[in-house]
């Protein structure tokens, strides 16, 4: 017999800055079972503790509210911005895994299993005009590998003065900040994963993690299912990919080359070579379009990375809560070709917006598809929370601001929205729903 659905989920909403960090408690007849999707940040609240132990804070609430046990953990992708709360090297990881949960979620791309060779894999990718599944995935999953490296190494290069401008230096660092892998969060999420259920999913699986709940997983495809998300619409980084050992053979070299577009630096150069100050000007000018370049290639990196974020639909009841970490179009572009899984996202309750409200994580098809968005009178309306800090990504002048205030205007006009930046509880948000 069928286990009987819980009577209502609180979902709670943590203030953690540019992250994520969501608790869902499933109530029982017979008690609780609770669901931490996400714990990570790479800019602090702008309204909470400016404390560097402003995380802690937040886990020792989830510590209070599980009472001490955590059922299910999903991590959406390897993001910092969702999964530097489950490093060991701060206090957050070990008070995590104190919890003990029961079921581990990650995507198809950190399972352990099919990374043998995805470092050293030197065959190529297609043979006979046709794609090697089996190749082309490990060549995916070294590229990830290898933009860890990449964003180390244009991190290190933006913490140099005169290298750029202000702000395009802040959006290096940022940019590069969050996607340096976290091995102590990578490496804690595997210890997790062994002592309870580890599950490494991809688009189509279904999921027996709590009592009278269907998880569907609607992403990420894998590569045989769709190659999309190997690419960025609007501009394709393929070219870059093509070249993955290099980059990740030429990581020391970077670190030890970039830092010489410092001011020092260029000056001594330039007097060095004696040159004209039309020719310094001229050699400033090519140096400040390679920078240009570098944010280029780490924006196509964090956007790959966030195509291999998980999206989960769990039922309960009456009740859809559509949880698709920051999923972009290529991601979302599989599940919304699939005619079952559209009619199944038409009557979602509860809307986590994707990517803290990036332009493309939303994509109209989806928000066209949810029919309980509408105004205040619209029957059982739709439930939205929008985890975000402004200001960390894109820009106004170039209109991908994150969030994205047309994206903000219709969340606030057709759904009972809630952003983390002005919600009036500025450490926690919680919204709870009959099922």
């Amino acid at each position: 017999m069928a286990a009987a659905a819980p009577a209502e989920v609180a979902i709670r909403m943590y203030n953690v800055g540019f992250g994520d960090c969501f608790l869902l408690t499933f109530k029982y007849p017979r008690g609780l079972r609770h669901m931490l999707v996400d714990c990570g940040s790479t800019s602090a609240p702008q309204r909470a503790s400016k404390s560097p132990h402003f995380m802690e804070r937040v886990v020792e609430d989830i510590q209070r509210v599980c009472s001490g046990k955590l059922h299910v953990l999903l991590a959406t992708h390897r993001h910092r911005d969702h999964v530097s709360g489950f490093s060991t090297t701060s206090r957050t990881g070990k008070m995590i895994a104190s919890l003990e949960p029961d079921h581990i979620i990650q995507p198809w791309t950190e399972d352990p299993r099919a990374r043998t060779d995805a470092l050293t894999a030197s065959a190529p990718v297609y043979t006979s005009g046709k794609a090697d599944p089996k190749r082309m995935t490990a060549h995916f999953l070294g590229a990830l590998e290898d933009m860890h490296a990449v964003a180390a190494a244009i991190k290190h290069a933006a913490g140099r003065e005169g290298f750029a401008g202000k702000q395009t230096l802040e959006r290096l660092g940022f940019l590069g900040e969050d996607n340096i892998r976290n091995p102590a969060a990578v490496k804690n999420l595997l210890a997790m994963g062994r002592k309870g259920k580890a599950y490494y999913v991809n688009a189509g699986m279904v999921l027996n993690i709590l009592p009278g709940v269907k998880c569907t997983v609607l992403g990420p495809p894998t590569l045989e299912q769709s190659d999309a998300i190997r690419k960025q619409r609007a501009r394709d980084p393929a070219n870059f990919w093509q070249f993955r050992s290099f980059w990740g053979a030429q990581s020391l070299a970077m670190r030890r080359q970039l830092p010489r577009a410092g001011r020092a630096s260029r000056a001594k150069s330039a007097r060095a070579l004696d040159l004209p100050k039309s020719v310094r000007w001229f050699v400033n000018q090519a140096r400040q379009v390679h920078v240009d370049q570098l944010l280029s290639i780490v924006r196509d990196l964090d956007s790959v990375m966030n195509n291999t974020s998980v999206i989960v639909l769990l039922e309960a009841g009456k009740r859809k809560i559509l949880l698709p970490g920051d999923a972009q179009i290529e991601n979302w572009a599989y599940a919304l070709s699939k005619p079952k899984w559209r009619k199944l996202l038409e009557d979602v309750s509860l809307y986590k917006v994707g990517h803290h409200g990036s332009l493309n994580a939303t994509p109209k098809p989806l928000w066209e598809l949810f029919k309980h968005a509408g105004g205040p009178g619209t029957r059982n309306r739709l439930a939205t929370l929008c985890s975000t800090k402004s200001g960390k990504h894109g820009s106004k002048a170039s209109g991908t601001e994150v969030p994205r205030h047309v994206l903000v205007e219709q969340l606030e006009e057709k759904s009972q929205f809630t952003s983390s930046e002005t919600a009036e509880n500025a450490f926690c948000s919680e919204i709870t729903l009959d099922c």
